[in-house]
């Protein structure tokens, strides 16, 4: 027997999809389609559009609701605020992480080292895996909300800054630099290496809005 499709099911893989970058800015849900794609009625569907937007993924277009675009200005505040805060998860995460989060973590190093030329959806939905993980290391519930709320906002960008020349290799090996000093609970190391690969991301994705002519404030 099939597993009953509710509004908590629904809610899940679009909000996964859309982190996963599988929808454009701009793209329309439209209640009829859906329902018919989970095969339920609208009202399901119009509950776990209504959370989507409540959450920040979805806004209110000309078509209805549809994926959210950002400003250049807003984007580069959440880098901003990343720097801050991912810095501080990666200090707490080499106090309070477990075995089990170094195996995790160390196991996602190796499973991206291992794609063989992987596309940009798939850099950035394994770069968020990687760090939701390290988030989940720092055992602070309040901070883990906070950052999982700012990739909420960031994974509108147009494209991932992991696609722009050799960053793909670099970020990994930043993303391993980090594991060993958490594991070795070097806090501050721990903190510094991500502040620089923070600070990276937030540099290329400036240089990316001067290339097209956008705004760099």
């Amino acid at each position: 027997m099939a597993a009953k499709v509710d509004s908590e099911t629904i809610h899940a893989e679009l909000r996964a999809e859309i982190l996963h970058g599988s929808h454009r800015p701009g793209t329309a849900f439209k209640e009829v389609a859906l329902a018919g794609r989970f095969g339920v009625s609208r009202t399901p569907v119009r509950e776990a559009l209504g959370r989507l937007a409540q959450e920040g993924l979805l806004e209110r277009g000309a078509r209805g609701l549809q994926v959210r675009d950002i400003t250049p200005e807003q984007l580069m505040q959440v880098y901003d605020l990343r720097v801050l805060l991912e810095g501080q998860a990666a200090l707490e995460a080499a106090a309070a992480r477990t075995e089990m989060d170094i195996i995790r973590l160390e196991g996602l190093v190796e499973r991206d080292r291992a794609l063989p030329d992987p596309d940009d959806q798939t850099r950035l939905r394994t770069n968020i895996d990687f760090h939701s993980a390290l988030w989940s290391a720092a055992h602070n519930p309040i901070l883990k909300d906070l950052l999982d709320r700012l990739a909420t906002h960031q994974i509108h960008a147009p494209s991932s800054t992991l696609s722009i020349g050799s960053r793909w290799g670099e970020s990994l090996d930043e993303h391993a630099e980090m594991v060993r000093a958490i594991r070795g609970r070097d806090g501050s190391g721990a903190q510094e290496t991500m502040r620089r690969h923070m600070i990276e991301a937030r540099r290329i994705r400036l240089s990316l809005f001067g290339q097209i002519g956008l705004p760099n404030g």
